[in-house]
């Protein structure tokens, strides 16, 4: 199940779709004001959100043709590489600590930042939307979902598994980001430093291909529910280590670049769209991998 070069010149079109369209065109609409703070859904205007889902709906259309016949498989990646095109001109998450010092402004910007990443989810859904869209106009190898489908998606225990799947998922997204982007531990007490970005970029996407992985080997749920879980570990890392007293210390006795667990250290914005290409990374590793042992087995 080696990559093609064909497929591999179609990923490499999709990927230089979403950093044109979504990266460098979409740009001027998120932009913060200062130039080192980083990208916040909160300083993007109601006509800049419009524009960023026109261009999402847009990026996911076209590059289902660029990548047909494998368009679904593949032009799904092209809003999350854009979006993380933001992440080297964006600034850090120590960029947010160091303008809110005190412990009520502390609190403050967690509390904003617990529902953000359904924002940027929703930015990669359009363009999931957009990839669906043109599968309807010409179908390739990942056709439309037959009745049958349908039902087996409709079965019983599916909510089960799903809230299962996201359970796992949240988990081993939470799990492996404090091991991945950890950067630096301080006695007495642990705390986790602000990573470089080129960290980040690893940690994100490396932490949930683990929980893609899972997902797809467990349960047999698709890079879909993954995906939907990186707006969860947020707010689950805050239910954990955003106890009032927790940040009241670091607020008054660590520095700024410091923090009560790697998580923090990472906007919004990164883990979602590195949590997309994760997501989707370790789906198609399980599929390799289930594809390995049947034949492995067979042999």
């Amino acid at each position: 199940m080696e990559l093609s070069w064909a497929d591999k010149a179609r990923i490499a079109a999709v990927a230089a779709l979403g950093i044109i369209v979504i990266g460098l065109l979409a740009w001027p609409a998120v932009a913060p004001d200062d130039p080192r703070a980083p990208v916040r859904s909160l300083s993007i205007s109601f006509a800049g959100t419009l524009g960023l889902l026109a261009l999402a709906l847009g990026t996911g259309f076209v590059g289902y043709f660029l990548a047909w016949p494998h368009g679904r498989e593949i032009a799904i990646l092209a809003v999350p590489v854009g979006l993380v095109t933001w992440l080297v001109r964006s600034g850090p998450m120590q960029t947010l600590t160091q303008a809110y010092t005190t412990p009520a402004a502390r609190d403050a910007l967690l509390q904003s930042l617990r529902l953000e990443p359904v924002f940027w989810l929703m930015v990669v859904a359009t363009g999931f939307a957009g990839v669906l869209l043109a599968q309807t106009i010409r179908p390739g190898s990942g056709t439309p979902l037959s009745v049958s489908q349908i039902k087996s998606y409709l079965r019983p225990n599916i909510a089960m598994m799903a809230a299962a799947a996201l359970l796992l998922a949240t988990l081993l997204g939470h799990f492996f980001l404090g091991v991945f982007a950890q950067d630096l531990s301080r006695t007495p007490r642990l705390a986790a430093a602000q990573p470089a970005t080129g960290q980040i970029l690893t940690a994100g996407i490396a932490a949930f291909a683990v929980a893609g992985f899972a997902v797809k080997k467990f349960f047999g749920l698709s890079y879909v529910w993954t995906t939907v879980a990186t707006v969860f570990v947020l707010p689950f890392a805050y239910a954990f280590y955003g106890k009032p007293q927790t940040i009241q210390e670091f607020a008054e006795s660590q520095p700024a670049a410091f923090f009560p667990h790697a998580v923090f250290a990472i906007l919004p914005l990164q883990l979602v769209a590195l949590g997309a290409i994760g997501s989707v990374l370790g789906y198609w590793l399980a599929v390799r991998y289930e594809y390995w042992r049947k034949h492995e087995v067979g042999a």
